[in-house]
C-alpha cells in the first residue's frame, strides 16, 4: 500500500499516543483530571475594560441578542462580579464602546442598530453611569442618534455631561448622582 505524504504513519502515531495517554494511570483517573482542568473564565471577554483609582476593574461587552453586560472586580478579593445586564436590546451592536472613570463613578457610551457594525448610523445610543459599588447603573436611551462622543465630569465625579457636536447641533446630556439623567439638550450651532 502506497501512502502519499506520510499521512497514514502520522495518523497511526496520533492514535497510539491517544491510547497510551488515556490508558495510563488508574481507571477513570485521566477523565476526572481532564474535567478538573477545564474551567470557564472568571469574566467575559470585554470590549472595553478600565481600572478605577481604588484598584477595582470594570469591564463591559456587547452580548449578541441581549445588550450591554458589565462586570467589576474588587481589587482586594480579585473575584469578578456576575455579569449584569446594563441595557437590554436585541439590536446589532456597533463597533465600539467607550468606558471612562471619574473617581468611583464609571460612564459608558454604547450604540446599536441594524448594520451598525458595517458603518450604518445607530438607532439606539445609550449613556450609562455606574457609581459607588457599581451594583446599580443608570442609563438613558436616545433613539436615532449618532451616539455620544464625549463624557466629562462637571465640577466633581457626581456630575457628568455627555456631549456630541455636529456641524448643526450641540447635544448635551447631564447626569447627577442625586437626580440621575436629565433630558437631552439640543442647541443649534
Amino acid at each position: 500500500m502506497r501512502v502519499r505524504g506520510g499521512r497514514l504513519p502520522a495518523l497511526a502515531g496520533v492514535a497510539v499516543l491517544l491510547t497510551v495517554s488515556v490508558g495510563c494511570g488508574r481507571p477513570g483517573a485521566r477523565a476526572k483530571e481532564a474535567v478538573a482542568t477545564v474551567t470557564s473564565p472568571t469574566h467575559t471577554r470585554f470590549d472595553e475594560e478600565i481600572e478605577l483609582a481604588d484598584g477595582r476593574r470594570v469591564g463591559v461587552s456587547y452580548a449578541a441578542g441581549r445588550g450591554l453586560l458589565e462586570q467589576h472586580q474588587d481589587a482586594r478579593a480579585g473575584a469578578w462580579s456576575e455579569p449584569r445586564l446594563v441595557y437590554r436590546t436585541a439590536s446589532e451592536p456597533c463597533q465600539s464602546i467607550t468606558l471612562k472613570a471619574f473617581g468611583s463613578t464609571v460612564a459608558v457610551m454604547a450604540n446599536w442598530g441594524r448594520y451598525c457594525a458595517d458603518g450604518e448610523p445607530p438607532t439606539e445610543s445609550i449613556a450609562g453611569v455606574g457609581s459607588r459599588n457599581l451594583s446599580r447603573w443608570d442609563t438613558k436611551l436616545t433613539k436615532d442618534f449618532d451616539g455620544w462622543t464625549k463624557v466629562a465630569a462637571v465640577g466633581d465625579p457626581q456630575h457628568l455631561r455627555f456631549t456630541r457636536v455636529s456641524t448643526e447641533w450641540l447635544m448635551r446630556l447631564r447626569w447627577s448622582r442625586e437626580e440621575g439623567f436629565a433630558e437631552v439638550e439640543q442647541n443649534p450651532r
